[in-house]
């Protein structure tokens, strides 16, 4: 007996409902990654576009060839920095989380986009790789305060020295503590504060000035 139009068309629409349920929203990702690793998650909640656009605005994108995000988790940064990056620019994300880097790699479809399961502190390695000069920009959302112990002063070490000169550190954080890590590094460090963000963030801009890290 042969198949009914209707029936023939309910198949393709039953794999695309069921497709849809098995992938996660952004928000749930984000929340099952703060879950399962919640000392490298800084906050339960994506940040807002208001801290974003401030957190990116002293970018200078025109010059920026290569930009590394620590702890990309769902894009809620990314997709912004790819929107203002070059054509011809590379955005390498940096996760330990495996679960954020498949994600990332699945749901965001640009040749720009490096996406990278591994540790911040490896940060010069993985470029070196991936045959990438120094980074321009480096940001990072990872919750320096919480880190396991030597592990913040080891990011703050080789972020500095994969930085070039007159290149930054962006930092956003929800604890101003972070400044004990960075300050040894950079030659000059801005400061800034957020309100409308979940929580409220402190926002740093730590700068190299020069092609040496302080001593």
């Amino acid at each position: 007996m042969p198949t009914s139009t209707a029936r023939t068309l309910k198949g393709p629409r039953r794999l695309v409902r069921r497709s849809a349920r098995r992938s996660p929203s952004p928000r749930w990702q984000f929340l099952r990654g703060f879950l399962k690793h919640p000392v490298m998650v800084g906050s339960i909640i994506p940040s807002s576009r208001i801290l974003i656009e401030k957190m990116l605005g002293r970018v200078d994108w025109e010059n920026t060839k290569v930009f590394v995000e620590y702890g990309p988790g769902v894009g809620t940064f990314t997709r912004p920095i790819l929107e203002k990056l070059g054509a011809d620019a590379r955005l390498v994300t940096i996760d330990t989380n495996a679960d954020f880097t498949r994600y990332l790699k699945e749901s965001i479809d640009d040749p720009r986009l490096i996406a990278v399961t591994g540790s911040a502190a490896d940060v010069e390695n993985i470029l070196e790789d991936r045959g990438l000069p120094k980074a321009d920009f480096v940001l990072s959302g990872l919750p320096f305060s919480t880190l396991p112990p030597g592990v913040g002063d080891a990011i703050a070490k080789a972020t500095s020295e994969v930085i070039r000169p007159g290149g930054a550190f962006l930092v956003y954080q929800f604890s101003p503590k972070v400044r004990d890590f960075i300050a040894p590094h950079f030659d000059k460090i801005d400061r800034g504060f957020e309100w409308i963000n979940v929580p409220p963030a402190t926002l740093f801009w730590a700068w190299k000035k020069n092609g040496e890290a302080l001593d």
